[in-house]
């Protein structure tokens, strides 16, 4: 057993004021399946930049493993898929390769294939399965879920279980269950490391923040019930020493005696207040703040907002999907879902109006407002103001938006281009829940958002009921949200 150990870490970008890790001290076993979660822009890809030093930084990393990171840059130049994993894992044997393509239900033939010709989804699988060729190497996996498909991510899911050492950053909470047998988390206050999976994790961590929640109402209680007990005392004290020297005869000696008792249970009174000040301090440190966000639908005045009849999605002469028939109904929430490659944003695009080959045919309702999120953001860039006004939307409302969904104020400043990609695309989705529309049409919004927000989502759509197309493979929204499912 090798351990991983972190110690007084302490980083911050250069520059920048904003520390990023302040004091920070772990121990990790090189055993452990961790899975690492956190807000977006709490630091959990600069951790595993951090481990494999790449930064300089306050503190000491000491560990006796060798660091892999996932993705890692691939020269693709019409390699076949087999020169490209070598790469990755040269020691590695054919026979081994195909050994991994099993466990992940690929076909042999991929290994001879053009890799630039791949999926991304088998892309993300085959170099997973040079990755874990590597032994004696600790794993650092960044993502890996962006370009699978739900079916893919549970093969993904069960064979990472099989594997042991590495950290796994994602988001996909049904994805974490599968494969991870502790968390580390990035939290407001502190990092934390605790054995179990996801549920277990956040069962914890919400049990905890009901102690604290409990405790620190009963000690504001306490506290100002001190406060006015603390004053009434103080008053009592000086009223009593002001007796001292009153008219007629006074006993100067006990009314003093009375008065300095008065001014210590006034003390002691502070110092208890003192005390249940510093513990309430204490709590709900790492609380994360699940604001409510808002949403503004239209209604439309018929039922039926959009038909589509006898629609296929032709490409290269080859029908990629259908024919489908289907309407959408206002009020009514429809995921698409099926494999990557399947025409599911092909399908929501045609809705949109964008020219893609096709057959059959799609009435949408007159006058209808479409709110669209794509599932590409790499297209942001620039300034946030000028994106704001190209949109022409409310500053105010973008902007309180994006601060509920964990965005700090210093990220207003900044050029868009420098966003992590969980960022961008709280940029898209703010921008459509600021939008009022009638449908909105959502391609994978949570690609890269970080677990607080998606709850938050969940509970804005739960709310406010939008009708709603939507693609997305993280199977615990998909299941929540959906009223149905159209499979293409």
């Amino acid at each position: 057993m090798s351990m991983i150990r972190i110690e007084h870490l302490t980083f911050s970008y250069p520059g920048s004021s904003h520390l990023i890790f302040e004091d920070c001290s772990l121990q990790l076993d090189t055993c452990w399946k961790l899975g690492l979660i956190g807000r977006n822009g709490r630091g959990k890809t600069t951790l595993l930049n951090l481990l494999q030093n790449q930064y300089d930084y306050s503190g000491k990393i000491t560990s006796s493993v060798e660091f892999d990171y996932f993705p890692c840059p691939i020269d693709q130049k019409e390699k076949i898929t087999a020169e490209i994993l070598s790469q990755v894992c040269p020691q590695a044997q054919e026979w081994e390769f195909l050994r991994e393509f099993s466990y992940l239900e690929m076909v042999p033939d991929i290994l001879w294939k053009p890799f630039c010709q791949l999926s991304g989804g088998e892309q993300t699988k085959a170099l997973l399965a040079a990755f874990f060729l590597n032994e004696g190497h600790f794993q650092l996996i960044d993502e890996p879920t962006n370009h699978l498909d739900a079916a893919a991510r549970a093969i993904v899911s069960q064979y990472l279980n099989r594997k042991k050492g590495y950290i796994l950053v994602s988001h996909d909470r049904s994805f974490l269950d599968g494969c991870v047998d502790h968390i580390l988390s990035i939290n407001k206050a502190s990092i934390d490391v605790q054995s179990g999976n996801f549920s277990s994790w956040m069962m914890n961590y919400e049990r905890q923040q009901a102690y604290e929640e409990s405790q620190n109402q009963k000690l504001q209680k306490e506290i100002r019930h001190l406060k006015q007990a603390a004053k009434k005392t103080s008053l009592w004290s000086e009223k009593t020493e002001g007796k001292k020297f009153g008219s007629g005869p006074v006993d100067r000696g006990y009314v003093g005696h009375r008065s300095a008792k008065m001014m210590k249970r006034s003390k002691t009174i502070e110092a208890r207040q003192q005390r249940a000040i510093e513990e309430k301090s204490a709590l709900l440190k790492n609380a994360e703040e699940i604001n409510q966000l808002k949403l503004n639908p239209l209604l439309y005045r018929k039922e039926s907002l959009a038909e589509i009849s006898q629609v296929s999605i032709v490409y290269n002469h080859t029908q990629i999907c259908g024919p489908l028939s289907f309407s959408v109904k206002q009020g009514e929430r429809i995921a698409l879902t099926g494999k990557n490659g399947s025409g599911k944003s092909s399908l929501l695009k045609l809705i949109l109006g964008y020219p893609i080959p096709h057959t059959g045919k799609i009435t949408l309702a007159s006058g209808l407002l479409i709110s669209w999120v794509p599932q590409d953001s790499s297209f942001l860039k620039g300034p946030l103001t000028a994106f704001i006004q190209e949109h022409n939307l409310d500053e105010t409302l973008f902007k309180t938006l994006l601060r509920k969904l964990g965005f700090e104020r210093t990220q207003f400043e900044k050029q868009m281009d420098e966003y992590s990609a969980g960022q961008k695309k709280k940029v898209l989705l703010a921008k459509s829940l600021c939008e009022k529309a009638h449908l909105y049409l959502w391609d994978e919004p949570l690609n890269y958002i970080d677990l607080y927000s998606r709850m938050q989502i969940e509970q804005l759509i739960k709310t406010y009921s939008p009708s709603m197309i939507f693609v997305e493979h993280d199977q615990a929204f998909q299941h929540a949200m959906a009223h149905r499912q159209i499979v293409l």
